[in-house]
């Protein structure tokens, strides 16, 4: 709680608000249960925690768009967004709604719960952690050398991601998209929208490594968000390997209520690509994304006879361009700007920079170790296989000196950078 209100005092009242009521409104649905008030308590904890990130996530969204048509007696709310607001709220009401369901039992110590809704390692960043998938560890942890090593190693790991990769990339970002577009070529509007794709990925990804990793080295296991997304071989299985936490609570907690396979199935997807878009941001940019997707998912649903008979090289080249395209959507805010650089894309004058062919040549090793770092080796060389038992025991020798080698060369980079953005602390 102070670590958090080093930044931002006043929106711990509103964490400890949030889960000081799903507290109670479990335990009074775990008292009523089979009755009419665990109905109640169920829908009125929902209702709450989402009017909550609609006001404070989306509030000064709606005051923009409805002052458009209407004068509204009231000033625009802050954009100030509280920490964690878009993880803690998934959390509790996947809490309260497995409470309902019986799949859980209440937890009745107060402080538990609080630290559930608080722990430090993903609240910021994800991944999305279920009370379901860590009930046990909330009451009681095991902290053995095995966790420590692990965790130590995966932190490395995720740190050198963020550090080395995305923060790299992120630099060619803004030189290539936050720039006039008058004298970018397609090529290079490409190449800058190629690097937004590492960038977000390595970004994000490397978090979730973090997390992971500091979690066990306090006896938490939390489940893995990314699986290697890059090489997929559809939409659908790009997003079954993405942000896989976000996924699961959309699946669970809206496509198979609304009806899943069973009803509406079209209809259903659409809903929850529109929802998955505007859960990441309070922009029209975020909604057309999502409808992109949604878009896209139907679209190969209808097609999936065809797809399966499709080589699998063509899937997956056809996979990456839309996925790469799609950043275009998810990284202007502004319409006109997006439109803009779209159109750039497909057609443009200018020739290629000789800068871009200078940043090729210095980022030539980067550029591979983007592209080993992208290819699931645990998939091509399965664990039974004599390939993966060896390099399993090379890996296991060398482990330290990996760890000291990546976090020797992230900490350098930190130090010797002003650069270090945080992506995601907008959603």
């Amino acid at each position: 709680m102070v670590f958090y209100a080093w930044a931002e005092p006043m929106w711990i009242f509103l964490m400890i608000f949030t889960a000081m009521f799903d507290y109670s409104m479990a335990l009074l649905i775990e008292q009523w249960r089979g009755k009419a008030g665990a109905k109640i308590a169920v829908t009125l904890s929902v209702l709450v925690n989402i009017s909550l990130l609609i006001a404070y996530k989306y509030g000064g969204f709606i005051y923009d768009n409805l002052s458009v048509f209407v004068q509204l007696p009231f000033a625009r709310p802050t954009n100030s967004l509280p920490v964690g607001i878009s993880f803690y709220t998934f959390m509790v009401i996947s809490y309260i709604v497995d409470v309902y369901k019986g799949e859980l039992k209440a937890q009745k110590n107060p402080l538990n719960f609080m630290m559930f809704i608080s722990l430090f390692q993903h609240l910021v960043a994800g991944p999305i952690v279920r009370y379901k998938h860590i009930s046990d560890q909330v009451d009681s942890r095991t902290v053995n050398w095995q966790n420590l090593s692990d965790g130590v190693s995966r932190f490395c790991l995720g740190l050198f991601k963020k550090v080395v990769i995305a923060n790299v990339a992120g630099v060619l970002v803004k030189k290539y998209l936050d720039v006039g577009f008058d004298d970018l070529s397609s090529i290079e509007g490409w190449f800058g929208i190629t690097m937004f794709s590492v960038q977000l990925y390595f970004d994000f990804s490397g978090y979730s490594d973090m997390a992971i990793g500091l979690a066990k080295l306090f006896g938490f296991h939390f489940d893995e968000n990314f699986k290697h997304p890059y090489a997929a071989i559809s939409v659908a299985d790009f997003y079954r390997r993405w942000h896989i936490s976000l996924g699961r609570f959309f699946r669970d907690y809206v496509y198979i209520p609304l009806g899943g396979n069973r009803k509406y199935q079209l209809r259903n997807i659409m809903i929850v690509w529109l929802l998955t878009g505007i859960w990441h941001g309070a922009s029209w940019n975020f909604a057309l994304w999502g409808f992109y997707f949604g878009c896209l998912m139907i679209v190969e649903k209808l097609l999936e006879n065809v797809l399966a008979k499709t080589p699998r090289i063509i899937r997956h080249v056809y996979t990456l361009i839309l996925i790469v395209f799609s950043r275009a959507i998810f990284y202007f805010l502004d319409l006109d700007k997006l439109k803009v650089f779209v159109a750039n894309l497909f057609y443009s004058k200018n020739p290629i920079g000789i800068g871009f062919t200078t940043d090729l040549m210095e980022h030539l090793f980067w550029f591979v170790l983007v592209i080993l770092f992208c290819i699931p080796w645990d998939e091509i060389y399965s664990k039974e296989t004599k390939v993966a038992i060896n390099a399993g025991r090379v890996y296991q020798i060398s482990q330290p000196v990996i760890n000291i080698a990546m976090l020797f060369l992230a900490t350098l980079l930190l130090v010797n950078s002003t650069y270090n953005p945080f992506l995601y602390t907008r959603f």
